[in-house]
């Protein structure tokens, strides 16, 4: 794709980033049939090509309008259209400059301003998101029965092996999974405690990831610098992984050398930690797995984040089917199912029309329970599953890893 970048432009970092990527693109629309957004709404303004051709008219210096800024925030991220392209155009990082550019040149208006303002005071914030939550639940007798289901009941923590094992691994516990579904990690470490291996828990606060969904790039570094500055002492102790069992955590950490490549006091730090960034899935895949399965019918939902940017799909299902289980295909595994961080909250009918289509073809093979690997994808699908909605990590655990 040929550029025309004004030269002031063109010469700053970013925007030699923007014009290479752009020049990757042969616009051949391959991207198109792999985008939730252009499935649904049949816009080619919609569409990965449609979005690419939109930000590098505003890097060439046409104008922006909130028109604009509506296609570009209808984007998931999902970076199906990554996995689709032929020629390996980094739609993400184009459209995360495309978006941070947008809002230097379109204000918002007041409302949107405040919602996303108040999402990045809230959700990052494990206490202040957990008193809401909690208020919440001591609301939800009274509420009508449409609105409980996005109420989730309190989950118990559970037991957290002692450290007691040569091997020791680093769980690093988000913002919002420690409110939500606080059992996740601990089963983790059970798995792991019965294998020979150690863990530990890490609550750092949020990893960056919904400061980055909402473009606010300033408090992003901060709280990317914060989780390295916690993690940091790990590492130099000589902690064998960091594991993130959110795989939307997962894909901000992996990020992190991107983020922080610029920085002369933490790039070396960020590079270090995001080779370290382990999925749970890349090492209970290594372990000896009991069979518990016992022919139980089960649906994956592999979240974008784990399949289009960690690149890890096909791997909790083949986990899966050696523990015993039944896996079940699933259509259109690759199409989002709305969740996207904070998309669910700021595009409530897209998600939800995407969320419906996804519980479409997951309950459509009759499953008993429906696994994902991402907390948000969890919370989002169980606000309207038939089916039971659990992290396949909570699917492995043996009466003898409970006790």
């Amino acid at each position: 794709m040929q550029t025309w970048l004004p030269t002031d432009v063109a010469q700053t970092p970013s925007g030699k980033d923007v014009e290479n990527i752009l020049r990757s693109c042969v616009h051949c629309g391959l991207c198109n049939s792999a985008c939730p957004t252009y499935t649904l709404l049949g816009n080619e303004l919609d569409s990965p090509r449609g979005r690419i051709y939109q930000i590098k008219a505003m890097f060439e210096g046409q104008q922006v309008t909130r028109q604009t800024q509506l296609h570009l925030d209808r984007c998931l991220t999902c970076r199906a259209c990554e996995t689709a392209c032929p020629s390996g155009v980094q739609y993400a990082k184009l459209i995360d400059r495309g978006r941070l550019e947008l809002e230097k040149r379109v204000p918002r208006s007041y409302a949107q301003r405040f919602l996303r303002g108040a999402l990045c005071w809230l959700i990052p914030s494990t206490r202040r998101f957990g008193f809401l939550l909690e208020l919440a639940r001591f609301m939800r007798p009274l509420m009508p029965v449409a609105l409980k289901r996005y109420i989730p009941l309190a989950q118990t923590t559970g037991i957290w092996p002692a450290i007691r094992h040569p091997r020791h691994m680093l769980i690093l516990a988000g913002c919002v999974q420690p409110v939500l579904e606080p059992g996740i990690d601990s089963c983790l470490a059970r798995i792991l405690d019965q294998q020979g291996i150690s863990a530990q828990a890490l609550y750092s606060g949020c990893c960056g990831a919904v400061s980055h969904h909402l473009s606010a790039e300033e408090q992003t570094r901060m709280r990317v610098m914060a989780t390295i500055d916690a993690v940091w002492p790990f590492i130099e102790a000589g902690t064998e992984a960091i594991i993130i069992t959110a795989s939307g955590c997962g894909a901000m950490l992996r990020d992190y050398r991107d983020v922080m490549k610029d920085d002369p006091d933490y790039a070396q730090k960020a590079a270090m930690l995001t080779a370290l960034c382990r999925d749970p899935v890349e090492i209970v895949e290594q372990l000896a797995i009991d069979n518990v399965g016992e022919g139980r019918r089960v649906a994956f939902q592999a979240p974008c984040s784990l399949i289009n940017t960690l690149k890890l799909e096909g791997r909790v299902e083949a986990l899966l089917t050696r523990a015993g289980f039944e896996v079940l295909p699933v259509m259109e595994q690759a199409i989002c199912c709305g969740s996207a961080g904070t998309y669910s909250l700021l595009q409530p009918t897209l998600a939800r029309q995407l969320r419906d289509r996804k519980l479409q073809h997951l309950q459509q093979v009759e499953p008993a329970i429906i696994a994902t690997a991402n907390i948000g994808c969890l919370t989002h699908l169980n606000t309207a599953s038939k089916s039971p909605v659990r992290h396949w990590l909570s699917l492995l655990e043996s009466p003898k890893t409970k006790q």
